[in-house]
């Protein structure tokens, strides 16, 4: 992390990446935490290995019970995010399909795919991703905007 030394401010904002295999349930959860908790001190976003095209519906909706519009996100793949290095990159579960990024930090979350799951277990996968994302801007030193979704 970057500070100036005197006004204690970040010089630089952190660029994350989360990458799942169809970027469409864990990975888009991610990025719309880091966006909820980071706010304008991170630029968080998600993509996929083989992108299915589509937001899972199931996630729209169980993020939307914690106040957070999932429904204008877009399935992408790796090909359209930006160039350049990341200070992290997180994986969640996409093991040899994920392509080497760059990162200053390269983390991979061992989280299930919650797409076939009943809503009381998305919801639990989906909170899971909520504190490993609250502990990942701590650790890169990102203050947080809110401290509790739910």
């Amino acid at each position: 992390m970057l500070l100036d030394a005197r006004s204690g401010l970040r010089l630089v904002t952190p660029r994350l990446l989360f990458v799942c295999v169809e970027n469409s349930c864990r990975s888009q959860m991610a990025e719309a935490f880091a966006h909820r908790l980071g706010g304008a001190s991170v630029q968080a976003a998600s993509a996929g290995s083989r992108p299915s095209g589509a937001v899972n519906s199931k996630a729209v909706a169980s993020m939307a019970e914690l106040g957070y519009d999932l429904s204008s996100h877009r399935s992408r793949s790796l090909d359209v995010v930006a160039e350049g290095e990341f200070d992290a990159v997180v994986t969640m579960g996409c093991g040899d399909a994920c392509p080497h990024v760059p990162a200053g930090l390269r983390l991979d979350w061992d989280l299930p795919d919650p797409k076939q799951m009943d809503p009381p277990e998305f919801a639990a996968v989906r909170d899971e991703i909520e504190v490993r994302v609250r502990a990942l801007l701590e650790q890169l030193g990102v203050p947080l905007c809110e401290t509790s979704t739910g």
